[in-house]
């Protein structure tokens, strides 16, 4: 009997199906490796800081001021100054006197002060928001204990308000990359599983009719 041949090459939507598979495959390594590089290793490292009960113990603003760099457009930049405010609060759970950063983007951004305002080219403007953030923590905020965090291997001697990366960002890290990953590759092994059928149901029509 005479061996029967069949085409086993794949249609144009059938490879169209499997180039779309084998792209969304390495967007997804990629994805891995660019999230896991700019957002997974600082979300791990916000989460290594340790909740405490932190009391405010004074308030000031100091005379420096401190610059900053704002933007009005793709050829405007600019300068301006803003006040320094600090916030010194008592660690309970190193029973220590610690400066308050509002996240850790701020501490990276100025370790000796407790806010950085958004920059603005209006001095006033910035100085206005640090005198009211000075009001709430000399009127409303002083005396009361609140959470915050704090990192005794890294900066002992800060504490963080707010994180700025939680679990949230960790789970979109790995979620969506994967996500990517796990489509393209189903998309690669239906479209090559259907040929592999459609290949063997032609090659059992032709032997009915040989």
């Amino acid at each position: 009997m005479a061996k029967i041949r069949v085409s086993y090459e794949y249609s144009e939507a059938e490879d169209k199906s499997i180039r779309l598979g084998l792209f969304l495959i390495v967007c997804g390594i990629l994805s891995l490796f660019i999230l896991g590089f700019c957002w997974l290793s600082p979300t791990l490292q916000s989460m290594q800081s340790k909740p405490a009960n932190c009391t405010v113990i004074s308030v000031r603003r100091l005379e420096e001021m401190f610059e900053c760099v704002f933007t009005c457009g793709a050829d405007c930049k600019g300068t301006s100054l803003y006040p320094c405010l600090q916030i010194f609060v008592n660690n309970s759970e190193s029973n220590s006197v610690a400066l308050l950063h509002y996240d850790e983007q701020q501490l990276v951004l100025n370790p000796k002060c407790s806010y950085v305002p958004k920059c603005e080219r209006d001095n006033q403007k910035m100085k206005d928001e640090v005198l009211r953030l000075q009001h709430y923590w000399t009127e409303e905020g002083s005396n009361q204990s609140f959470t915050c965090f704090f990192n005794p291997q890294r900066r002992p001697d800060d504490v963080l308000w707010q994180r700025s990366h939680d679990t949230s960002v960790l789970l979109h890290c790995v979620l969506w990359p994967m996500v990517s990953l796990l489509v393209g590759t189903l998309i690669v092994l239906l479209t090559v599983c259907a040929r592999s059928l459609a290949v063997r149901a032609e090659a059992i029509q032709k032997r009915k009719f040989s």
